[in-house]
């Protein structure tokens, strides 16, 4: 068990957590929710200990084990990618070394031989001996090639180090363990993967995450942070959004209940306190007024975007016919022939672990890169608007944001534009900040702005969700189920795939297509993938 006691966090004169008790107990996995800001990150990190709180103290359940999700992803580039995972548990990969350089010793001495000894039964004890096997199975569990799990850290890609980073804070069933954005930059089969892993994980998880399936699927209980308070909600995500909007209905009722009983009173009080022979009763009913507290209903922090794609121009049947295409990057093809024609009501997720195809084919789409061979053809109705996965160039400007968005407005007037901003959170004086140092949140809302104000039918969207909070995610989820238009998209959210696609193309290793009009969820559980699945777990298996 952990738990947070009287924890207060003062960040300047603002408090971030103000007299916080909770007690996160064994058995259950708690999604830490909030608006962005909130201090979920922060929270966590004094549950870890890597931050003091202002006032109060976290303690741990003696002799239990604390892991965390680590976010520095170089921290370990000097590191074989195995050892890195063994070194989730500190002091068997301490033991580990030392009983190594004892070995080692060319005068290997008596007291060298105890030391040995001792280590060898504690080592045992921690099954040390299937330190090795138990770190590939989840490297292999994430997707991690065997190939790599010798290989040294500062050799992975970015996304291999998160994957690896993550079968570290799991390695060694942890009795506590600490997840921020777990699902980040994971594909779909490591987050189905790390699901199952949650679920059938007995000791203490707390996790931070974007990912609305995700959350239902793995939580027992939901930690709301909102205002500085922590109010814990039995059951998953989905329970705890009916559970709360529930409890202000209630509240609210209650409060119209206690508003009408209140006017009643004072209109009897008002009719009645000068007549002596209903005195006694005015006076009764000036007590129990007094007695009626309102409840108090603070509205919540959490604000949700407007996200809404309005084309300037319907579109036609023609709408996209693609014919081989075909590229090849650093000697490997990502897109082999790939062939497909779209429909007018068409909504497309791109799935599959192969994501710099998926980035590629959109780029190709909009001239950005060029293919081997192969054509495309956009209809003579059709417009595009497009969302990038790196959009550092986007932002490389001295502009401040009104300025930025009005470059792409067929209306140059600042009131129109700043509508815009206003519906994607930005008030005020935010239309005065530099591109330049937008957060990535920010940047990504401002992409939006740019795609709902250019009035396009079709929408290419690469990794939308990427640095979103919870109500943005749920807004453009909204957004683009209602969009009468075309859309392109890759997402790693299930429920945004799930709810917004009407048909899956699957991008596969060796780069070709796999075409299905279906949902996501019946794309999950066709026969096809449940063979590709069997074929992948015999290969765990095997290895």
């Amino acid at each position: 068990m952990i738990s947070a006691n009287n924890v207060t966090l003062r960040v300047g004169k603002k408090a971030l957590f103000e007299d916080v008790n909770i007690k996160f107990t064994e058995g259950n996995c708690y999604g830490l929710i909030g608006a962005n800001g909130a201090g979920k990150s922060t929270f966590l990190k004094i549950l870890s200990g890597q931050l003091e709180p202002t006032k109060g103290d976290v303690s741990i359940t003696p002799g239990q084990r604390l892991s965390f999700l680590e976010q520095d992803h170089f921290k370990y580039d000097a590191y074989p990618v195995i050892d890195t995972v063994i070194m989730g548990n500190a002091r068997l990969y301490e033991i580990k070394n030392e009983k190594d350089a004892l070995y080692a010793k060319e005068d290997f001495t008596d007291e060298d031989g105890i030391r040995a000894s001792e280590l060898e039964a504690e080592f045992a004890e921690m099954n040390g001996w299937e330190a090795e096997s138990d770190a590939e199975q989840l490297l292999n569990g994430l997707g991690i090639e065997t190939k790599l799990h010798y290989s040294q850290m500062a050799d992975l890609t970015g996304s291999q180090k998160v994957k690896v980073l993550l079968a570290r804070a799991l390695f060694g069933n942890p009795d506590i363990l600490l997840l921020d954005e777990p699902t980040n930059h994971l594909d779909l089969d490591a987050i189905a993967w790390l699901e199952e892993f949650l679920i059938n994980f007995d000791n203490t998880v707390i996790v931070v995450s974007h990912d609305r399936y995700f959350l239902n699927k793995v939580c027992t209980q939901i930690a709301d942070i909102d205002y500085g308070k922590i109010q814990l909600y039995a059951g998953n995500y989905d329970f705890w959004f009916e559970s709360s909007q529930l409890l202000i209905k209630q509240m609210k009722e209650a409060n119209k209940k206690k508003e009408e009983k209140i006017k009643e009173l004072q209109e009897f009080i008002s009719r009645f306190s000068a007549n002596a022979s209903k005195s006694k009763q005015a006076t009764s009913r000036k007590r129990a007024l007094e007695k009626i507290q309102l409840d108090e209903i603070k509205p919540s922090s959490r604000k949700y975007p407007y996200i809404d794609f309005r084309p300037n121009r319907e579109i036609g049947n023609e709408v996209l016919q693609v014919e081989g295409l075909t590229k090849t990057v650093d000697g490997v093809k990502i897109l082999d022939n790939i062939t497909f024609t779209l429909g007018r009501e068409d909504k497309v997720a791109f799935v599959g672990g192969n994501e710099q195809a998926i980035t590629m084919l959109f780029k190709i789409l909009m001239d950005e890169e060029k293919a081997d061979s192969g054509t495309y053809k956009w209809g003579v109705t059709t417009s595009q608007a497009y969302f990038p996965k790196d959009n550092t160039a986007e932002f490389d400007s001295d502009l401040t944001i009104a300025e930025w968005l009005t470059q792409y407005s067929e209306v140059k007037d600042v009131t129109y534009v700043r509508g815009f901003l206003g519906r994607m959170l930005f008030a005020g004086e935010d239309g005065v900040k530099k591109v330049r140092v937008l957060s990535g949140g920010e940047k990504v809302r401002c992409l939006l702005s740019k795609m709902m104000i250019s009035g396009a039918n079709i929408l290419l969207l690469d990794e939308p969700t990427n640095h979103l909070d919870m109500e943005s995610i749920t807004a453009l989820n909204n957004g683009l189920i209602k969009f009468p238009g075309v859309v392109l998209f890759t997402c790693h959210d299930h429920q945004f795939v799930e709810t917004t696609a009407n048909r899956i193309m699957e991008i596969t290793p060796a780069g070709t297509l796999i075409d299905k009009i279906t949902t996501y969820d019946e794309y999950l559980a066709s026969d096809e993938m449940a063979r590709k699945r069997q074929v992948y777990t015999m290969t765990e298996e095997d290895n």
